[in-house]
């Protein structure tokens, strides 16, 4: 049996944190189902506490967590680039690693919960074209895996999810530091909003491209060496 190289083993301790982020939320869903207390763990920005902007302590936490996976995301690929050491689990394990941990936490910043008092959100109907993107992607991936064949994440694809870190990150930080001044814009107009708008966007092309690059799978055909 091959042991598994570095680059492998930090993607499953990304694996691994987006597990634990799962069982978090998961644990914070039913808290805040049962509601025994309710909590504004907050940290104002302004003297304003109800109009100003402002982070919060859980958020913040997730963020942390979250960036250390983000970190493993480039340190994984950089290795295994530099050393020689891209495996075809390495391929299947990569994608698959930054989708739970995206969709996972996408998922999550789209609902408001009583003990987590943030502002900012993702907008449901993103997610919902980002889910159905990856969903797309991953069968083209399995039609792949059918023919003996494993198709690495390509540039645009690539970028995609630096978009979504980054607009995860954003809304972790509760829209920081844009909030100062748009706090007070109408709703789906801030600039968080728009960050998502693009990183929408940005996923629905790089899926465009992905089919458009192997269709010939659907119909039949092989994969390009």
């Amino acid at each position: 049996m091959k042991k598994v190289n570095a680059p492998t083993k930090i993607t499953f301790a990304r694996i691994g944190i987006s597990v634990f982020l799962l069982l978090a939320i998961f644990v914070m869903y039913i808290v805040d189902e049962f509601n025994p207390f309710i909590f504004k763990a907050n940290i104002y920005l302004t003297n304003d506490k109800i109009n100003g902007p402002y982070l919060n302590y859980i958020m913040l936490i997730i963020f942390v967590l979250f960036l250390t996976a983000c970190l493993t995301d480039f340190l994984d690929g950089y290795l295994a680039r530099k050393n020689n050491l891209v495996t075809d689990l390495g391929k299947f394990l990569d994608p698959l690693a930054d989708k739970m941990l995206i969709n996972s936490l996408s998922i999550f910043l789209v609902f408001s919960f009583a003990s987590i008092n943030n502002s900012s959100k993702i907008p449901f109907f993103c997610v919902i074209i980002m889910v159905i993107r990856d969903l797309v992607v991953d069968g083209l991936r399995f039609v792949c895996a059918k023919k003996g064949k494993t198709i690495q994440a390509n540039i645009y694809g690539k970028l995609k999810t630096v978009f979504q870190m980054v607009m995860i990150g954003l809304i972790l930080f509760n829209g920081f530091p844009f909030s100062f001044f748009d706090i007070s814009w109408p709703k789906y107009l801030h600039i968080t909003d728009f960050v998502c708008y693009i990183t929408t966007l940005t996923s629905f092309i790089s899926g465009v491209i992905y089919v458009k690059q192997n269709i010939h799978l659907i119909v039949g055909g092989d994969t390009n060496e």
